[in-house]
């Protein structure tokens, strides 16, 4: 059995994290079936949007502890690509969190572009509290997506956030129901994935890259070449030549 299953549709392809007894936690072969769900993925022209998940209860609990009892910087590294396979995706990934996203497994949901949570979902740092350092960047995307204030409450104070309290502090787009919470994430994926997928590509690129832009101006002009080649491209002439014909007939 797979430890990640893929369902595809709509142009929304996602993976659920399928190992529930272990609560869906980074071993070896669980990433390297990450490994190899992503580029199944990608390599799929279809594809224009991803959504990651666990089998319930959980998302994900983490680094294996027996493993982490004999890490190596090797063998963390190893683990971490599990999450930073997903983050380094040039698609636009969604983390549906239906249970507790703990360590490492937090890691897999900072790591997505857009974070939905189940009014369930937990969302436990745990690294201090098991008397081990934070790693696999978990503090500067903690801190980028959610401010100083809510890092160091979580990581050093030990807060642990429900889907509500998510919410609240940024760190999820929003809170849902439980039971809607893979539908609201896979129609969210589903409005990306109808624009054309190289201009996803590079938009998610240029969104990026403002994160070491300053001012307005270096804005501009770092969007503009991209912007000048959408318009070149047989998509944009298609869309707005529709666009045209539907304002015609009102």
């Amino acid at each position: 059995m797979s430890l990640v299953v893929v369902e595809k549709s709509d142009g929304v392809a996602t993976l659920t994290l399928n190992n529930p007894t272990e609560r869906n936690t980074l071993t070896a072969p669980m990433v390297a079936d990450i490994l190899a769900a992503m580029d199944d993925v990608e390599n799929d022209s279809s594809i224009g949007a991803i959504v990651v998940t666990g089998a319930a209860p959980a998302f994900c609990a983490g680094a294996n502890l027996g493993n982490l009892a004999t890490a190596t910087p090797e063998s963390l590294s190893n683990i971490y690509e599990g999450f930073l396979r997903i983050a380094r995706s040039p698609l636009p990934t969604i983390a549906a969190v239906n249970g507790a996203a703990v360590g490492a497994g937090m890691n897999l949901a900072l790591g997505c572009d857009v974070r939905i949570a189940a009014r369930r979902a937990k969302f436990d740092t745990r690294f201090l509290q098991i008397g081990i350092h934070p790693g696999g960047g978990h503090t500067w995307m903690l801190r980028r997506i959610a401010g100083p204030q809510a890092t160091m409450a979580t990581v050093i104070f030990g807060e642990i956030l429900d889907g509500a309290e998510a919410e609240r502090v940024g760190l999820v787009w929003k809170c849902v129901d439980d039971d809607v919470l893979l539908k609201t994430a896979h129609e969210m994926a589903a409005r990306a994935a109808t624009a054309p997928r190289e201009l996803l590509k590079v938009t998610k690129e240029t969104i990026q890259a403002m994160s070491a832009i300053d001012a307005h101006s270096d804005a501009v002009k770092r969007e503009i070449e991209p912007q000048v080649w959408s318009t070149r491209q047989p998509w944009f002439a298609e869309r707005l030549a529709a666009l045209q014909a539907k304002i015609s007939k009102k």
